[in-house]
């Protein structure tokens, strides 16, 4: 098999690079302009060996990207990347003109330089609603205009062996050299892991705070004594709604059908999916974070390990960095079916 190199742009803390390289594809270089986020591809050399920089995209642009990595136009197999989503989700409140969605515009342009024989992108499904539809929209004029068949689809992390329900909005470009198009999404593998296939086989965390000794991100989260109460209360895939009104914070005694939040304060199940892994799911005052059965919300290592992370994989900062880095990140089993399907398609045009 040729070499297949790719561009992790927007990388984050590694999930995309590493399902891709699993995949066969080697990244070159992955930019992010969180230096946690490059400080944890330094601290995993046994699965990064490429060079990653903190750089915001606009600093790649105008030809210093391919001048930085000696490329020529329509050289790369795959510029990979998606652009931050918060300006785009429907849980945030306030303008719909948030200059963080520019950067899909920017990322555009970069495709466009950079003329990769395929581009990914992927970014949450509110993308695809009201505060993203015109952003995305001129993406795809501009990439189709250079030679771009844009594919699009809505995909669940579940279906392709993450054992956590995930949707994202996924788009292919394929580059039309001899104007056959040949790409199709990866099928749904048909073997859902579990919670509990996940992170059944962990220890208790030491009861004390402290990390395990065997695993530094596995420790316990401090609850006050009211949510200590209010998960030992709660039985497996139970949340707000199940809990007395005693039990309530003020802001929940209003149903959920009328508010929302219907899974926070809730415990996930052993035997189904985790809930949507954010970038806060190191409190289960937040969502269905609590453990199934244990008097705690999940820890950092568990929130990895259902996003597919290696049990060994380390990130950099503190709780809230690295919480944020494990939520923010491409689940790499779900990047590794992605990348398997370019390189199915490339091949199959080759032949």
């Amino acid at each position: 098999m040729p070499p297949y190199y790719c561009i992790d742009c927007f990388s984050g803390a590694g999930g995309l690079a590493l399902g891709l390289s699993r995949a066969g594809i080697k990244p070159l270089l992955s930019f992010d302009n969180d230096p946690r986020c490059i400080e944890s591809f330094s601290m995993n050399k046994k699965y990064f060996k490429h060079e990653a920089i903190c750089k915001d995209i606009q600093g790649l642009l105008n030809g210093r990207l391919l001048e930085l990595t000696g490329l020529k136009r329509g050289e790369l197999f795959l510029l990979a990347g998606g652009p931050p989503c918060q300006g785009f989700s429907v849980q945030r409140i306030g303008d719909d003109n948030d200059p963080r969605n520019q950067l899909v515009l920017q990322y555009a342009q970069l495709v466009e330089e950079v003329l990769p024989n395929f581009f990914l992108m992927e970014n949450v499904s509110g993308i695809r609603g009201k505060r993203g539809e015109m952003v995305l929209r001129e993406l795809e004029n501009r990439l189709t205009t250079v030679g771009y068949k844009i594919h699009e689809k809505l995909l669940d992390a579940q279906d392709y062996g993450v054992p956590q329900r995930r949707k994202r909005f996924v788009i292919v470009g394929e580059r039309l050299i001899d104007g056959r198009s040949c790409y199709r999404f990866p099928e749904p593998i048909h073997l859902t892991r579990t919670v509990r296939d996940a992170i059944g086989s962990l220890p208790e965390p030491p009861e004390d705070g402290s990390p395990h000794p065997c695993f530094p991100l596995h420790r316990r989260d401090k609850l006050s004594d009211l949510n200590k109460k209010r998960l030992a209360y709660l039985k497996e895939g139970q949340g707000r709604d199940s809990l007395p009104d005693e039990l309530l914070a003020d802001c929940h005694k209003v149903s959920s059908s009328i508010i929302g939040h219907r899974n926070v304060y809730g415990r996930m199940k052993w035997d189904d999916v985790a809930p949507t892994i954010t970038a806060r799911f190191d409190s289960f005052t937040r969502g269905q974070f609590g453990h199934p059965t244990q008097l705690r919300s999940i820890s950092l290592l568990e929130g990895a390990l259902l996003q597919t992370f290696p049990i060994d994989f380390s990130f950099s900062g503190n709780k809230v960095e690295i919480a944020r880095q494990i939520g923010n990140a491409v689940p790499p089993a779900l990047a590794e079916a992605l990348g398997e399907s370019l390189i199915e398609c490339f091949e199959a045009k080759v032949r």
